[in-house]
C-alpha cells in the first residue's frame, strides 16, 4: 500500500508540474522557432568527418524538433536520433568526396539489437567506400561494443570500461504487489507460450516461458559472436571464452591482449590518430558534422528524376496502447492513402511493435491486404514484430527482418483486473446490479472499467474463452492466408503465442529474408520494375511546434515521475498500462528485459 501511495502521490504531482513547464515552454518555444526558421543550411566543408554521437535513445524516425536536447532546471526535452537520419546519413557520406570516414564513439547506446544491428550493416557497406571507420570511446556497453567491433580501428581510454558478457533477460513479476493491493487479474488466453500474462497471475516464469526465452537469446547471442568474430578476426569459441568471464570489470589492457580492442588512447591522442587518417595539419581543427545537420544537406546521385515513389510508412509501438504508439485508424488511413496514390508504386512498412489490440490489428491487416493486391507491399522489421506486430505483416509479399528481430508470438488472451477486495474491503465501495436477462450484466459489453468489482462468472469465463479461441483461430488463418509456405495446421504449430529469433522464424517460413530495411526497399523497387524512385516516408510528420506542445504535458510527467520512481519508473508504467487494458490482445509475452 506504501508503494501504492507513492505511485498515486507521485501521478498527482506530476500532472500539476507538467502544466506549469508547459507553459514555460510554450513562451520559450515561440522563441526556439522564430530564432530556428532563420537558420540557414548547414555547411560541409572538405575533409570532413560524420561524427556518430550515439548516446541516448534513437527511435525509428526523426523529427525536427527545435526543443531537442533543450534544458530547464534539470528537466531535458529528450534528444532523439532517428535511425533513418543515421542510415540516411551513412548512405550519403559513401557517396559524398567531402566526407573522409566516420568518428564513431557510442558509450551507452539505448537501441535494441535490431536497431543496433541496422546502423552496424550500414557501417560494413560505408567501409566498401575506402574510407576509414574509427571507433573511440571512454566506456562501451555491450551494445555500443557491438556496434563498434566493425570499425577498422577500435579504441578507448586506458582506464575505460567495456561491457561484453552475453546476453540475459528477466522479467518482473507483479501478483503479489497486486494482492496486497486487493487486485487480482483475471486471464483468458490461447497458447502454451502466451506467457504475456504471466507476470500477473505467478511469481516466476513458466517452463515453456524460459524454453522460448533461453532459445532467442541463444539466436540474438549467436548473431552478435558471429558479428564480433568477422570483424575483430578472433574465433566463436575464443569470443565466448572472452565473454564467458565478462570484460565489465577487466582492466582495458586485457582487453587489448584478447583482440576486443586495437590499443588504449587518450582523446588528444586520438584527435591526432584522425589528423593522420585525414592527412590534416596537427594544428588544424577537425571538421565534423552530425547526422542531424548532414541530413540537410544534399549529395548528387545518379539517379535521374522521377515521379515514382516508394512510400516507407513507419508502423512504431503498441497497437492503440497509447498515444504515442500506433494508433490503428490513423495508420489504416495512411496506408490506404499510400494505395491511392498513382506516384507510389511500391509500399515498404516499417514494423516495430510487440503487438496490441488484436482488433486493431485486425484493421490494420485489412489495409495492409488491400494495398498488397494493388501493389507491391514488403515488410521490414525491427526490433521486434511480434503478435500483433506480426498479424499487421503477415499480409505483406515478402517479409524482411534484421538477424537479430525478435517476430512470431502468434496467439491472444484477454486480462480483466478483478478489484473486488480493493474496493470492498479496502476503499469501502461496493456495486449493486438489476437487470432483465439472466446474462444482462456481461462485462465485454458493459464498457470494461479499469478495475471490475467482482471475479468473472462462468458464463463470461465460458463466452470469453470462445471468444479468444474464435481470435486464435482468425490469427493463424491471416498468417497461412499470407504466407504461401504454411497452412493453418503449420501456423498452429509455430504459434500458440510462441516468440522466435529471426533465423528461426525463416527456418519456418514466418520471415522471407534477413535484412535491412534498405535490402527491403530495393526488393519493392524489384517488385515494381522501377530503378529510379524517391522515398516518401508517412505518415506526414505534424508541425515540430504543434507536436511539442501535445507532448510536454506528457514528458513533464514522466520526468517527475521518474525523479519520484527512479528505476521503478518502467515497472509502474508497465502495471498501469496493464491494469487499465480491456479487452482482447495480441501482444508480446510479456515486458522482458534483455542485457
Amino acid at each position: 500500500m506504501k508503494d501504492f501511495l507513492k505511485f498515486t502521490l507521485a501521478s498527482i504531482v506530476g500532472v500539476l508540474i507538467a502544466s506549469i513547464i508547459s507553459g514555460f515552454f510554450m513562451f520559450f518555444g515561440m522563441i526556439a522557432i522564430m530564432a530556428s526558421m532563420g537558420e540557414q543550411t548547414p555547411q560541409l566543408k572538405n575533409n570532413s568527418v560524420l561524427m556518430l554521437e550515439l548516446d541516448g535513445q534513437i527511435v525509428e524516425r526523426s523529427e525536427d524538433n527545435p526543443f531537442s536536447g533543450f534544458e530547464f532546471r534539470g528537466f531535458t526535452v529528450p534528444d532523439e536520433q532517428g535511425l533513418d537520419a543515421i542510415l540516411e546519413s551513412i548512405d550519403k557520406a559513401k557517396r559524398d568526396d567531402r566526407i573522409k570516414g566516420i568518428y564513431l564513439c557510442p558509450t551507452y547506446t539505448y537501441a535494441g539489437y535490431g536497431t543496433i544491428e541496422e546502423i552496424r550493416n550500414a557501417l560494413i557497406d560505408f567501409k566498401e567506400s575506402g574510407k576509414f571507420v574509427y571507433a573511440y570511446s571512454d566506456a562501451m556497453t555491450q551494445g555500443a561494443y557491438y556496434l563498434s567491433s566493425v570499425a577498422d580501428e577500435v579504441v578507448v581510454s586506458p582506464q575505460s570500461m567495456v561491457q561484453f558478457g552475453g546476453l540475459s533477460g528477466s522479467v518482473t513479476f507483479y501478483k503479489e504487489a497486486l494482492a496486497r493491493l486487493g487486485v487480482k487479474m483475471e486471464v483468458i488466453r490461447h497458447g502454451k507460450f502466451k506467457s504475456a500474462v504471466e507476470p500477473f497471475i505467478t511469481d516466476r516464469m513458466s517452463p515453456e516461458s524460459k524454453l522460448q526465452m533461453q532459445k532467442y537469446l541463444d539466436a540474438i547471442w549467436a548473431e552478435i559472436v558471429k558479428g564480433v568474430s568477422e570483424s575483430r578476426n578472433i574465433s566463436v569459441d575464443e569470443v565466448n571464452k572472452i565473454a564467458d568471464k565478462n570484460t565489465t570489470f577487466l582492466p582495458a589492457s586485457e582487453l587489448v591482449e584478447n583482440g576486443l580492442i586495437d590499443t588504449l588512447l587518450y582523446k588528444d591522442q586520438v584527435i591526432a590518430e584522425l589528423k593522420d587518417l585525414m592527412d590534416i595539419d596537427e594544428d588544424a581543427d577537425i571538421e565534423t558534422i552530425s547526422p542531424a545537420k548532414y541530413a540537410k544537406i544534399s549529395v548528387p546521385d545518379d539517379k535521374e528524376y522521377s515521379s515514382d515513389r516508394i512510400a516507407v510508412i513507419y508502423a512504431d509501438g503498441g497497437i492503440d496502447m497509447s498515444s504515442t504508439g500506433i494508433i490503428s485508424e490513423e495508420l489504416s488511413k495512411t496506408i490506404r492513402k499510400a494505395r491511392q496514390d498513382d506516384d507510389v508504386k511500391a509500399i515498404v512498412l516499417r514494423v516495430n511493435s510487440p503487438g496490441g489490440s488484436a482488433y486493431g490489428s485486425e484493421v490494420i491487416w485489412r489495409e495492409v491486404k488491400l494495398a498488397a493486391e494493388e501493389k507491391p507491399l514488403v515488410v521490414s522489421m525491427g526490433d521486434y514484430a511480434a503478435s500483433g506486430g506480426y498479424y499487421i505483416s503477415c499480409a505483406a509479399d515478402e517479409i524482411f527482418a534484421e538477424s537479430t528481430t525478435i517476430t512470431g508470438s502468434i496467439g491472444i488472451y484477454g486480462s480483466f483486473p478483478n478489484g473486488s477486495e480493493l474496493l470492498s474491503d479496502k476503499l469501502g465501495l461496493t456495486q449493486d446490479f438489476v437487470s432483465t436477462n439472466e446474462n444482462s450484466v456481461l462485462l465485454p459489453t458493459n464498457g470494461l472499467i479499469p478495475l471490475i468489482s467482482r471475479p468473472l462468472t462462468e458464463f463470461e469465463k465460458q463466452s470469453l474463452q470462445a471468444y479468444i479461441e474464435h481470435g486464435y483461430d482468425v490469427f493463424i488463418s491471416r498468417v497461412a492466408e499470407g504466407r504461401d509456405k504454411l497452412d493453418k495446421a503449420g501456423v498452429d504449430e509455430i504459434g500458440q503465442g510462441r516468440v522466435w529469433a529471426a533465423k528461426d522464424a525463416l527456418d519456418n517460413g514466418l520471415v522471407d529474408k534477413i535484412g535491412t530495411i534498405n535490402d527491403a526497399i530495393e526488393r519493392a523497387a524489384e517488385l515494381a520494375e522501377i530503378e529510379n524512385y524517391r522515398i516518401r516516408k508517412l505518415p506526414e510528420q505534424k508541425d515540430p511546434f504543434q507536436s511539442f506542445l501535445e507532448d510536454m504535458g506528457a514528458e513533464a510527467r514522466t520526468y517527475i515521475l521518474g525523479k519520484e520512481l527512479g528505476s521503478d519508473l518502467k515497472k509502474y508504467e508497465f502495471l498501469k498500462e496493464s491494469i487499465s487494458q480491456g479487452g482482447i490482445m495480441a501482444r508480446m509475452p510479456y515486458e522482458v528485459d534483455i542485457n
